[in-house]
């Protein structure tokens, strides 16, 4: 009878090629298996499926640390990985999937490694300090018809001061719809033990997921030199790394920002939509409104990043020399608002 188990550990560590390999295992598994995936990315905020990055994240820190921005396909808030964390991903078909089996094969896992967890209401997971609950793991979830998994992040040894850096946007007066992020108390696990890793981790989960099915199978180890043999990975892998899906798949907003410079005060509205500009007003005390409104028409139905802003700009410098000053201090302002 073959095998309805199976692991997966990833040996890359950059976060698109593992959601991507993460979807592609959901997508093509039988519904009749159960699957763990265990991985881990370098420098990343992943970020929920419909977040907004720009409100989540300090975007700007992130572009100038050289962090990776990943946007999953599950819901829930936004979260900083970095070598420090392990991730966990279980999927089963239904009606054997149940969030709460994988919740327990992972506290089962920590209790050998001197762990001693329990799960919250808001899917997280947490240790008593004194009279404290601290936060090691969030989880999200995805279900389809026939099948769901749950996965999460562990707080191994990670970089709290990166974790809060990262996850504190700037101050953006955005209306935006879709999910925010409600921040936790959170701990590394190596506080409790400080010999706890990824790879003693990894081996606890995956021996108590063989003991909760009763079976033991060999683990499939993927990397980007050993790809998933998966119908169609690489378009996933694609789309997964995409500027499209990363920023521009977030939900409409509006940003709303002034400024006051030496010749006058700007006033911008920009109403965003799938990463894109779909509408904007200005208004300006300037005594010449010309390249205020010049730039207006040139914004408009362009991607809501500093790259295509300032490219926007400066091609309208190259067309309008005499408004060089004002455009340039409109232009540099922006980019340091919208990054």
């Amino acid at each position: 009878m073959p095998s309805t188990t199976r692991v997966f550990i990833s040996q890359s560590t950059q976060p698109w090629f593992n959601l991507a390999v993460e979807d592609a295992i959901f997508r093509n598994m039988p519904a009749d298996q159960q699957v763990l995936f265990l991985w881990r990315n370098a420098d990343t905020v992943v970020i929920g499926r419909a977040q907004n990055p720009w409100k989540e994240c300090n975007t700007g820190k992130m572009e100038q640390d050289g962090i990776t921005l990943a946007r999953r396909q599950s819901g829930g808030g936004a979260v900083f990985h970095d070598l420090g964390n392990t991730n966990f991903t279980f999927m089963a078909g239904k009606p054997q999937y149940d969030k709460n089996v994988s919740t327990n094969i992972v506290l089962s896992a920590l209790k050998t490694l001197g762990i001693n967890a329990k799960a919250t209401g808001r899917n997280d997971l947490v240790v008593e300090v004194g009279e404290d609950e601290r936060k090691f793991s969030g989880s999200a979830y995805r279900e389809t018809m026939d099948r769901g998994f749950h996965h999460g992040t562990l707080l191994l040894n990670a970089d709290l001061t990166r974790l809060a850096n990262y996850l504190n946007p700037d101050k953006k007066k955005l209306e935006a719809k879709g999910i925010t992020s409600v921040r936790s108390r959170v701990i590394n696990l190596s506080d409790i033990n400080p010999n706890i890793h990824h790879d003693n981790v990894c081996e606890a989960i995956k021996e108590a997921f063989f003991a909760h099915y009763g079976e033991s199978v060999e683990v499939e180890y993927i990397s980007t030199e050993n790809l998933p043999d998966m119908p169609g990975f690489s378009e996933k892998y694609q789309n997964q790394s995409s500027w499209e899906w990363n920023f521009g798949n977030t939900p409409q907003f509006m940003h709303s920002m002034d400024e006051r410079f030496a010749w006058g005060g700007v006033e911008l509205h920009l109403d965003v939509k799938k990463g894109q500009i779909i509408a904007i007003k200005t208004f300006t005390d300037s005594l010449d409104p010309a390249p205020i409104e010049l730039l207006e028409a040139a914004l408009l139905n362009i991607e809501y990043n500093a790259s295509a802003i300032n490219n926007a700009t400066i091609a309208l410098v190259e067309q309008h020399p005499e408004y060089t000053d004002t455009l340039n201090d409109i232009n540099q302002w922006l980019k340091n608002t919208i990054a």
